[in-house]
């Protein structure tokens, strides 16, 4: 199965710069979205052989996430059954015969770390949540995970050590998380490659430079290590700040 993540940071916007184009050359089994940023209704996306499901925040033009399958799936479960965290669309999970399809659009810590302690509050309940989907079958978990975890994971890991998205509190709690019986699949291919992000700041021409950080990931139940196939991450395609990462699995 081919299985594909991207942040398209405006599903509306992202339509007009390529998202069709890609969807179509990629032939996902499943491809998951994270930053639609619309209601329903707001878009008549059509998608020719999948099945469609979104979950929407209540404030317009935020947040939000979408997965296209082809294959039916047994069950849908949008949030994570927490109303405190399932008011901005960040997950959606679909069970399958043999493993749960689980994207997530983490929360940012936002400028000045004013949403860090939410951010550590929701690890906790979405890690255990993972868990215990895990318990029932092997979970595979994609998205924009809002943390670069190592120093190589971004280009400037010394100026951002106090920035959203590098501080010490969220790579800890993604540690904890891997540690907890899950594996990072870009990794779990390629330890030591450098140089390879997932999102750039629109500003300073980051991405002319390659001035990034990868926080867009696949990770899977460690049970499902020996399935996996390949990871990619499509650095050459445009649309979005971010860019499509993908994992292969005989699944």
């Amino acid at each position: 199965m081919k299985l594909i993540s991207w942040n398209v940071n405006g599903i509306r916007a992202c339509v007009t710069k390529g998202f069709l184009d890609f969807f179509k050359e990629v032939d996902a089994d499943i491809f998951c979205i994270q930053e639609s940023k619309l209601q329903q209704g707001q878009i008549d996306l059509e998608l020719e052989g999948y099945h469609q499901y979104w979950n929407y925040a209540e404030k317009k033009g935020y947040s939000g996430t979408a997965i296209f399958t082809k294959k039916e799936p047994l069950n849908v479960f949008y949030g994570i059954g927490i109303e405190e965290h399932d008011k901005e669309g960040r997950v959606i999970t679909l069970e399958f015969d043999d493993f749960y399809m689980v994207t997530v659009y983490t929360p940012n810590s936002k400028t000045e770390l004013a949403r860090l302690d939410y951010r550590m509050v929701w690890e906790d309940a979405f890690k255990e949540y993972l868990l215990n989907l895990n318990l029932k079958k092997p979970v595979i978990v994609c998205g924009d995970l809002n943390v670069a975890h190592k120093e190589i994971d971004l280009k400037n890991p010394k100026t951002n050590l106090r920035n959203a998205g590098f501080t010490i509190e969220e790579r800890s709690k993604f540690t904890e998380l891997l540690n907890s019986g899950f594996t990072d699949t870009f990794r779990y291919f390629y330890p030591d490659v450098t140089g390879v992000y997932s999102w750039w700041s629109y500003r300073f021409k980051a991405r002319e430079k390659n001035a990034g950080w990868r926080i867009d990931y696949f990770l899977v139940s460690n049970s499902l290590n020996n399935k996996l196939v390949d990871a990619k991450i499509h650095t050459e395609v445009l649309g979005s700040d971010h860019c499509p990462v993908e994992v292969t699995i005989n699944i």
